[in-house]
């Protein structure tokens, strides 16, 4: 990841941040932009610069965002949703009998995965001895956030074990000091279904497209 910091006369005026490794290696892009309220008025031109002076030709951005959303919108040649965004919007108490969840991630290493900002931890739901899913927390977001994800094994799906193993890992999320979001796919209904009886509400869309050049 690099970082722009735009400045008006020495005095900072916002960010932008291009992720260039990873996933992004081969396609650089866009992951922050933020501007001053005083200084919104050059959104463009900052924006411009920043496509400019990081030659990313790609973005992806919160719909949340408005700013950032804005201008990506402004520049895109495509924009697609990648991925819905959900945030904790109830406190559920789903059960489900004989249900265990057992960590499998040493505490040590969720919290260096905290600190760090990488990786996460693992937990499993157990029914009499037996795995019948997992799932996770990952904290690549910047802090407090943890990003949960699920699976259960196809036998065992449509019991409940999946909001139930949702609602779990939300609980372990607080217990850590995070704030528990997820994502799933606008095309997967069962998982939106899911999230959403464990208490999660969508608040945003990941948009992601090409920009083109200023």
């Amino acid at each position: 990841m690099i970082s722009y910091i735009f400045e008006i006369g020495g005095v900072s005026a916002g960010f932008g941040s291009v992720a260039i490794g990873g996933p992004w290696k081969e396609k650089h892009a866009i992951l922050e932009y933020y501007i001053s309220p005083a200084h919104r008025n050059r959104a463009f031109a900052f924006f411009e610069l920043l496509m400019t002076s990081s030659g990313a030709r790609f973005f992806e951005a919160q719909s949340n965002e408005a700013l950032f959303s804005a201008m990506a919108l402004t520049y895109a040649t495509d924009v697609a949703s990648e991925s819905i965004v959900f945030q904790d919007g109830m406190t559920s108490n789903l059960a489900v009998v004989d249900a265990v969840l057992r960590a499998v991630t040493d505490p040590e290493n969720v919290v260096s995965a905290i600190e760090e900002r990488q990786g996460g931890g693992e937990w499993v739901i157990e029914v009499d001895g037996t795995v019948v899913g997992k799932g996770g927390i990952l904290f690549h977001y910047n802090r407090p956030y943890g990003d949960i994800y699920m699976e259960i094994e196809k036998p065992m799906r449509q019991r409940g074990f999946g909001s139930y193993l949702v609602q779990e890992l939300k609980r372990e999320a607080y217990k850590l000091g995070a704030i528990p979001c997820a994502r799933c796919s606008p095309a997967n209904v069962p998982s939106r279904k899911t999230l959403q009886r464990a208490g999660f509400v969508p608040f945003a869309h990941m948009l992601t497209g090409s920009l083109r050049a200023p």
